[in-house]
């Protein structure tokens, strides 16, 4: 079949240039570089340098020489020469929009394209335009009309190269949801919503690779997966069941009872179960009491000589980690020994974590990739701890892995339910626990740790959160601005984190946003890993300063950091995060918004999450109505569709098989 569409595409494009190439013939000479740095991808060069760099009539990857790049007013011989091997190390992303501008595509994809297709980019999609829909951001519709420029009338609605793109498409789209498989039955009917004539001819192009059909006893065989969830999945499955089978207890039961000492009776077995078995979960809402037992754990295997990793999501999980058990802990990125922006780590089978025990805290935000990431670097015979609450937000990523674990019930699981902080008048714990369980309460607080704030619609919800922020809260209860969080579940809409950080600034540190946006005084939270760098996504800081080349300092919660002028793009202000971006971390004081238009996004995990991320004060600005109780009564976690909890049951030994240790 494939065959035959290539013949044909031959016999016509024979006749006559394809549109893209027509194109291509009667742009201006410079077009494409000139589009090229205006996209930002020339490394160096902003538009003052780019327009002089057309002045001087370089307009041809020929014409890009140090000599050349020399002669200009400005450039001085080592900028120049850094330009030229710039420019070489950037020539697959212009050779992408050499075929992007005749075709009217933005330039602005080139990057994302090279990254997902690699330095053959250009070739690739020229041998197979609708390549392009497995670029993010990228719509069925956009890549057929980029089909249609490049192959012209060959370009047919039935190629199975079309057919292959849409459902890697829909698999992309449903891991954007969380799932790691779909049944191949509703693949096959999604792909015909794109007018493809035959769904199974589509699936059956797609299976190589990338795409991988599972024959496994489910009531939804067959199951499509993208093969990198596929080999997630059965990487996590493996690596738990190799670390029951390699483990050898960390203690003997006289060290276990002295670092369990003051714990309550659920708290010690979890300290024994870390001690005892390769892979364990800590679980339970707040308040319970998982950072003392945590501690006690850490104090357990420290007091053996053993060493201890400790890692969160996220910076300020890290470091309240390390307050609170006095030992080093990182981020699980700066652990794994991430590499750049690549999904790439150091850390692996031949360059393990050396450590005897690994402790991972908010381990609902692993997503699938990660977690076998973190379990391929596992050294033999280590233990690993997960903690974290399955009633939060599951992963941004695909997969459940911390609630597929707990479900599969292989591997001991401690769910502490005591609420030790209510009993100290702990007003967020107990309405976090409400929620939790499904009814949002009415909580009296006279102390003011939680504080509802009504209003009747969006716009009147923004004036009281930034009233709250910049006002009532550092006038009422004496916490500054900067101690204080604003989170909300939408992005757009006047209670949403575009408008409200807008609004924010404006009153806590107004300025023209001269660097990228940016002023001196501003939070700022990082959207994309930067390891490397020395900042990671969803960590939240403040510009303290610029560094003389267009880029920013920022204190981020680890130290300051130079983010470089390229970088500045995954930066936003961050005043008011989403509840998914502010997962992971907490504030001494949070404002939560609930606006009316968030109502379809809102689910009892979502409020939760939000309510959770406040230590000592929670303002509620509730303008939802009715919905947001409905949301907490009625709508728990959305499914996922995963298969870790049948790999694991097939993987991993029954832990009930064995007599569980005895305490004294």
């Amino acid at each position: 079949m494939t065959e035959t569409a290539t013949d044909t595409a031959t016999d016509i494009d024979a006749s006559r240039p394809s549109p893209v190439e027509a194109a291509a013939a009667e742009l201006p000479a410079g077009r494409v570089l000139a589009e090229f740095c205006a996209a930002g991808l020339w490394p160096g060069v902003g538009p003052t340098t780019a327009s002089r760099i057309a002045d001087a009539k370089i307009l041809m990857p020929s014409d890009v020489t140090a000599e050349r790049l020399s002669e200009i007013e400005s450039i001085a011989d080592k900028k120049a020469v850094k330009l030229a091997e710039a420019f070489a190390n950037a020539m697959p992303a212009y050779e992408v929009v050499e075929l992007f501008v005749p075709a009217r595509v933005p330039a602005r994809f080139a990057a994302a394209t090279v990254r997902e297709l690699g330095a053959g980019a250009a070739d690739r999609l020229r041998a197979d335009p609708w390549l392009f829909l497995s670029v993010p951001g990228v719509r069925p519709e956009q890549a057929d009309y980029f089909a249609r420029q490049v192959l012209g009338d060959a370009a047919d609605p039935a190629d199975p190269r079309r057919g292959r793109a849409l459902t890697g498409y829909l698999l992309a789209r449903a891991a954007r949801d969380g799932h790691t498989a779909q049944p191949a039955s509703s693949i096959a009917s999604g792909v015909g919503q794109f007018r493809f004539p035959d769904g199974r001819a589509a699936v059956e192009a797609a299976l190589d690779a990338d795409v991988a059909r599972l024959d496994e006893e489910s009531d939804d065989a067959p199951l499509l997966t993208l093969a990198r969830y596929a080999d997630a999945e059965e990487s996590i499955a493996s690596g738990i069941a190799r670390l029951v089978a390699e483990s050898e207890p960390l203690s003997d039961q006289e060290a276990v009872d002295a670092a369990s000492e003051g714990l309550d009776e659920t708290q010690k077995r979890a300290v024994l179960a870390a001690a005892a078995y390769g892979v364990s979960v800590l679980t339970g809402g707040p308040g319970t009491g998982k950072s003392r037992t945590v501690a006690a754990i850490v104090e357990l295997t420290s007091s053996q000589g053993l060493d201890v990793a400790l890692a969160a999501p996220t910076g300020r999980a890290a470091k309240r980690l390390e307050e609170l058990t006095g030992a080093n802990a990182s981020t699980l990125h700066r652990l794994l020994g991430a590499q750049g922006t690549t999904g790439e780590f150091a850390r692996g089978p031949e360059w393990p974590v050396e450590a005897e025990l690994i402790v991972v805290d908010e381990a609902s935000m692993l997503d699938a990739e990660l977690c076998a990431a973190l379990l391929d670097a596992c050294a033999e015979g280590s233990h690993l701890l997960l903690v974290g609450d399955p009633a939060q937000l599951p992963s941004i990523g695909a997969g459940r892995v911390l609630a597929d674990i707990i479900a599969s019930g292989t591997v001991p699981v401690t769910e502490l339910t005591t609420l030790y902080r209510q009993r100290d008048g702990g007003d967020i714990a107990k309405l976090a626990t409400a929620v939790r369980g499904g009814d949002l309460i009415a909580v009296d607080s006279p102390e003011k740790e939680v504080v509802v704030v009504p209003a009747r619609e969006a716009a009147e919800a923004a004036h009281r959160v930034v009233q709250l922020v910049t006002d009532s809260i550092p006038r009422a209860l004496n916490i500054k601005p900067d101690d204080i969080q604003v989170v909300t579940p939408v992005h757009r809409g006047p209670a949403g984190t575009k408008e409200l950080n807008r609004a924010l600034k404006d009153k806590l540190n107004p300025g023209k946003g001269e660097n990228g946006g940016f002023d001196v005084g501003d939070r700022v939270v990082a959207t994309v890993n930067h390891v490397d760098e020395g900042f990671a996504n969803g960590e939240v800081g403040t510009v303290t300063g610029t560094d003389g080349e267009g880029g920013l300092i920022v204190a981020f919660t680890a130290g300051e950091v130079q983010v470089r002028r390229k970088y500045l793009g995954d930066l936003l202000h961050g005043w008011a995060l989403t509840v998914h971006r502010a997962q992971g971390s907490e504030w001494g004081a949070v404002v939560g918004v609930f606006p009316a238009e968030a109502g379809k996004m809102l689910s009892r995990p979502l409020v939760y999450t939000a309510l959770t991320r406040a230590r000592h004060h929670l303002s509620v600005v509730h303008a939802a109505g009715p919905a947001l109780a409905r949301a907490v009564r009625t709508v728990g976690e959305r499914p996922r569709m995963t298969r870790l909890v049948h790999l694991l049951k097939e993987n991993v030994p029954d832990p009930n098989a064995d007599a569980e240790p005895e305490e004294d």
